[in-house]
């Protein structure tokens, strides 16, 4: 089964947050938890590799997500792996097979040296055994641990979805899908972006509802930190609220203007947030740059943003 990188993504990627509002939600967190500095500023941050702490990301556990070298994977998959491979990183997680078969792009991940140790692949809607039994299928030809479904929020017109019966029947799909894949011998998992964490009708958000009625047994979280901090939420209450639950994050920073930035440039304490990695239960750290290579405001070249996320997190201590 072809699975293609065309992952959607929210159009408030591309809205204007001001600074005012990217601090005053780090503010109200800060006042909650009892703590300053939650997001670190370049100018205030210590230097990426200055002790800070006894412990690190573990080197074997840095992923990146393929859907940041979408256009350099469609023009030169084996060179793209290659590149990865010399930069340091041993596992990745795909988010299609660039116009191959499961089998294809395993043999060129075998080829390059690399894992996809996790795969975004979203759930059929409405929900089919058959069709995601295909997709777990894949997963095991790629020889991954975990598949995720990357993203849900938005209605047929685009519109943020506020009715909490939709959150509710998602969650019963999770469940059912995380039950296949345990069949298959697959984690399965959840990737937010900040729509998750809208105020629904009755005042809840669709996160509380799939965090409390998917199975913990069936249903992991990987934890988007550039998002949840972009629906207002310090993620540090999101791991104490889910013990156990966040066992991958997607590892982005976030600008003062609430675009997107290459890690160490932006304004998030990681190492704040990573402290917190034995309650949460991380397993994979796993970088992305949702604009890579595409905006303005991003290197020219999606490759210095993986070479700067796995320095960066290899760097890292807390």
């Amino acid at each position: 089964m072809d699975q293609q990188i065309n992952r959607p993504e929210p159009a408030l990627a591309s809205e204007p947050v001001s600074r005012r509002g990217v601090l005053r939600a780090a503010t109200v967190s800060a006042a909650a938890v009892g703590a300053a500095g939650l997001l670190a500023s370049p100018a205030t941050a210590a230097p990426v590799g200055q002790s800070q702490g006894r412990r690190r990301v573990p080197v074997d556990r840095i992923s990146i997500q393929l859907y940041t070298l979408r256009d350099q994977l469609t023009a030169d998959l084996p060179g793209t792996l290659d590149a990865l491979r010399r930069i340091g990183y041993r596992r990745v997680e795909h988010a299609g097979f660039v116009g191959r078969t499961a089998a294809q792009f395993r043999a060129a991940l075998d080829e390059a040296g690399l894992r996809s140790t996790s795969g975004h692949t979203a759930i059929p809607q409405p929900f089919d055994d058959a069709t995601w039994e295909r997709a777990l299928a894949d997963a095991n030809i790629l020889g991954s641990k975990k598949i995720v479904h990357p993203y849900f929020g938005r209605d047929a017109n685009g519109q943020a979805i506020r009715d909490p019966a939709v959150y509710r029947a998602l969650a019963r799909d999770l469940n059912r899908a995380g039950r296949l894949a345990e069949r298959a011998g697959l984690d399965f998992g959840y990737h937010n972006h900040q729509l998750e964490f809208v105020p629904l009708t009755g005042g809840s958000t669709g996160f509380d509802i799939l965090t409390s009625q998917t199975d913990p047994r069936l249903v992991h979280f990987e934890l988007d930190l550039y998002w949840t901090w972009r629906g207002a939420h310090d993620p540090i209450d999101v791991i104490r609220a889910n013990r156990g639950r966040i066992r991958q994050v997607h590892v982005k920073d976030l600008d003062v203007e609430g675009g997107f930035a290459d890690l160490g440039d932006g304004v998030i304490d990681f190492g704040r947030i990573f402290a917190y990695e034995r309650e949460a239960g991380i397993e994979e750290y796993i970088v992305e740059r949702d604009d890579a290579g595409t905006s303005p405001r991003s290197p020219a070249d999606a490759l210095d943003t993986a070479r700067v996320g796995f320095d960066f997190l290899a760097s890292l201590r807390y």
